[in-house]
């Protein structure tokens, strides 16, 4: 099914017009980003003599929301590079422009009045087969396009895109009555496999599905608070990770939501609802209104249910008293049930063990969770037809680890609707009867295959060919070798795949083993090896842990040897006669990053944040990071006479600092990524392109690229990077220690005292990584800084 959009037009240039602008720009679509024409003059326009028909003042609206993208943290953009695929206009001027773009993203203000004219304007410049959107949270399709002609109205549709879309996964589309449903397919997958979205199909309902059960539970939760008496700090507690939703709970949610939005979200559903019990459980209490009007509104405000104040010991964090309207330190309750979710693994065991507790605590996780569960249930059929697309919805719109029918699931689903039936609830008629059918769970697993109640009957799960599961795989036997710390999986014609699955994926002995009998294994059975997994993050780096334990006991042949073995384990990777592509996503770090510097190709997530971080704990990259840059820049530099100072100095500064990409794209710009290496917006397909790039490098007839000698800046180079150190030692930039770690660095990169321009092996680059890492280990600071990370998970200055 081809998409055919090439180009854009976002009309809007607010936060979220603009945010997806840039997003649009990260995938490489050009778009024209449209706003009103400005009714007065601003005092430096005045200033400048410009009149109201100067065209700078016309699309101002537009170029200072671009403009403003660039100062945003976290970055919209993938690469600032990226704003000059958007074009600045204004709505009077540049409105029929759209003719020549295959999208029109309507943006503006939540107001039907407003979007429905908006929409008759667009209709006087569309041409046929132009997709028109609005994005909106809540407002009604049909309602927008009342009064347009009947062909305009199959090409309009819903895309709620979630704040800021660039991070948030989730994307609803709404067709309306009359959206033609080609269109709806095509923009799925189009948003799917260029935007990167997880989407899913709503129902032109009030709030669609993420915000109306989302808003449900926020009002939910803080009814059950008022009603029986919990605090804020207690609500949290209970509603965070332990019942497997994100640390910003319920209260600090609202608070970075902003009370005024969150309040305008849930007065949309209570307004449209006739009557009855829903409808007053979306009336916002009035201590909500209260605080509204007090402007204590959240994060933006500086307090709304939480208060950051300076004191004498620094800054705490203070949390409001609902009865008494006055803020008090905030207090970290403590019991059972909260120790036992603490303790479990994963958002199933956490969630069940937060119950099982039986204690004040787990009480108040059941009364939130069984009416969030029945509401869920109640809405199947109204705001989408699938509980598969409401879970998906909850998990990639409010990041909750399980959606409510995987929760249910997770709980035990008869068990628990017994004791719901017990305590006088009302269950959906359609649960009642998928029970009594003899069913014990919403979903079901079999064969690598998934399946989920749909109307009466298990469905199988849609799962598109590019999306590769490894857990299916392994489901179906497909495992190859595996250890405690890796497993070898084939993934069809020919390829296999080394997934990392010892804890955060930190590499250690197991990980190293199993990528030598990797490479025996794809050398005998194989045409190609990948590296990649789907835990969270693709690497955090070595066994920090079993290095501390080592230096501390002054096992220096110890530390030597394994050093060596990762060293001679990443040039078994490079020195493959069979092409290796690696994978990365999110936090892929240290040795995460030495893991795929000797691939043949990369492959990135989009959000792949990359970086050789051991500076953060007073070391240098040593499994052959700092050797595999130095070798790109001195292959990129063939000229004898080419200057090779500045891209070393700034090398060391990548290094020396600990910096990591922003993207994947950031990680290109400063030289961890090839010009070659392919970047993937959508995270579920990564291993699918990593794999189609191996099966191209086979068919292409891959020959083992020869080995290499490094043209290095040697003693006179190394004398450049210290001076530069020890500037910002003086200026009080970095520590003592910072500088000679940076002492340390600057001699491996230089290529030792050796003369500028030597040649050196690369064997020769590695033998001074692992010495300047040993004598690191020896240092007391080091092994502080290692200490301080597994203790406290960030690194330490010293």
């Amino acid at each position: 099914m081809a998409t055919n959009i090439n180009r854009a037009a976002v009309i809007g240039s607010g936060v979220m017009g603009a945010g997806i602008a840039a997003h649009l720009a990260n995938a490489g679509i050009p778009s024209l980003l449209l706003d009103i024409v400005p009714a007065a003059l601003t005092p430096d326009e005045e200033a400048k003599g410009w009149t109201l028909e100067h065209p700078a003042v016309r699309n101002r609206l537009a170029a200072n929301a671009l403009s403003g993208l660039t100062r945003l943290k976290p970055s919209p953009l993938y690469d600032d590079a990226f704003l000059s695929r958007i074009t600045p206009g204004n709505l009077e001027d540049d409105l029929g422009k759209i003719r020549d773009v295959d999208w029109v993203i309507e943006a503006v203000v939540e107001n039907l009045h407003i979007k429905r004219e908006l929409l008759a304007k667009i209709e006087n410049h569309w041409k046929p087969g132009i997709i028109v959107s609005s994005n909106t949270s809540g407002i009604s399709i049909d309602g927008m396009t009342a009064g347009r002609s009947e062909a305009f109205k199959r090409h309009v549709l819903g895309t709620h895109f979630f704040n800021p879309p660039r991070y948030m996964k989730l994307l609803e589309i709404i067709p309306g009555e009359t959206t033609d449903p080609d269109i709806v397919a095509r923009l799925t997958e189009f948003c799917g496999k260029r935007l990167g979205k997880g989407v899913v199909v709503a129902k032109d309902t009030p709030n669609f599905i993420a915000n109306r059960i989302g808003t449900y539970g926020l009002l939910v939760t803080l009814q059950t608070m008022i009603d029986k008496g919990y605090t804020i700090d207690e609500v949290d507690a209970v509603t965070g990770p332990a019942m497997g939703r994100p640390k910003s709970a319920t209260f600090r949610t609202l608070d970075l939501v902003g009370l005024d939005t969150f309040v305008h979200v849930a007065n949309n559903v209570y307004e449209k609802l006739d009557g009855g019990p829903e409808k007053q459980a979306f009336q916002v209490p009035q201590v909500l209104k209260d605080m509204v009007s007090f402007g204590w509104i959240g994060e933006k405000a500086g307090q709304g249910f939480y208060k950051k104040v300076k004191g004498e010991q620094g800054s705490e964090i203070l949390s409001l008293d609902l009865g008494a309207m006055a803020y008090g330190k905030s207090r970290k309750p403590a019991s059972p049930s909260l120790e036992a979710a603490k303790t479990a693994k994963g958002a199933k065991e956490k969630t069940k063990a937060l119950l099982g507790a039986k204690d004040r605590y787990s009480g108040l996780a059941w009364d939130i969770l069984k009416k969030t569960l029945l509401y869920s249930a109640d809405k199947v059929g109204e705001i989408a037809d699938s509980i598969a697309d409401i879970d998906k919805a909850m998990k990639w719109g409010f990041h909750w680890e399980l959606g409510p029918f995987e929760t249910w699931d997770a709980i035990g689903l008869v068990k628990s609707v017994e004791r719901m039936e017990k305590e006088g609830e009302r269950i959906p008629v359609w649960v009642k009867e998928w029970i009594a059918s003899g069913k014990e769970s919403f979903y079901q697993h079999a064969n690598g295959k998934s399946f989920y109640v749909y109307k009466g009957e298990y469905k199988a799960a849609d799962q598109p060919a590019e999306n590769i599961s490894l857990r299916s795989l392994k489901e179906q036997n497909k495992i190859i070798r595996a250890n405690s710390g890796a497993s070898l999986i084939d993934v069809g014609d020919g390829v296999a795949c080394l997934e990392f699955h010892s804890p955060n994926n930190a590499i250690g002995a197991d990980i190293l083993f199993m990528i030598q009998q990797s490479v025996e294994e794809v050398r005998q059975n194989y045409d190609a090896l990948i590296i990649a997994n789907q835990g969270r993050n693709f690497c955090v780096g070595a066994n920090i842990m079993l290095l501390l334990m080592e230096a501390q006991n002054e096992e220096w042949e110890e530390i030597d040897s394994i050093i060596r073995i990762f060293q001679n384990t990443m040039m078994q990777l490079k020195g493959f006669e069979k092409p290796v592509v690696a994978a990365p996503h999110h936090m892929t770090l240290g040795g995460g990053v030495e893991a795929c510097l000797p691939a043949d190709e990369v492959c990135a997530y989009a959000e792949t944040y990359y970086g050789l971080v051991e500076t953060g704990l007073g070391l240098i990259p040593a499994g052959g990071g700092c050797k595999e840059l130095a070798l790109r820049l001195s292959r990129a530099n063939p000229n004898p006479e080419a200057d090779l100072q500045p891209h070393i100095n700034e090398l060391f500064m990548n290094i020396g600092t600990a910096k990591v990409s922003t993207s994947a794209h950031d990680a290109r710009k400063i030289g961890y990524l090839r010009a070659s290496d392919r970047i993937v917006a959508n995270q579920e397909r990564l291993i699918h392109e990593a794999k189609q790039s191996a099966l191209r490098l086979v068919h292409e007839g891959y020959v083992l690229p020869p080995k290499e000698k490094i043209r290095v800046v040697g003693a006179d180079g190394k004398a450049v990077m210290q001076l530069g150190a020890y500037t910002m030692r003086q200026s009080g930039y970095i520590s003592d220690h910072d500088l000679l770690i940076a002492g340390k660095l600057a001699h491996v990169l230089a290529g030792g005292d050796v003369p500028a321009g030597t040649m050196v092996t690369e064997q020769y680059m590695l033998d001074l990584e692992r010495e300047a890492f040993l004598s690191l280990c020896g240092e007391p600071k080091t092994q502080q800084r290692m200490q301080h990370m597994l203790s406290k998970g960030k690194p330490l200055r010293n």
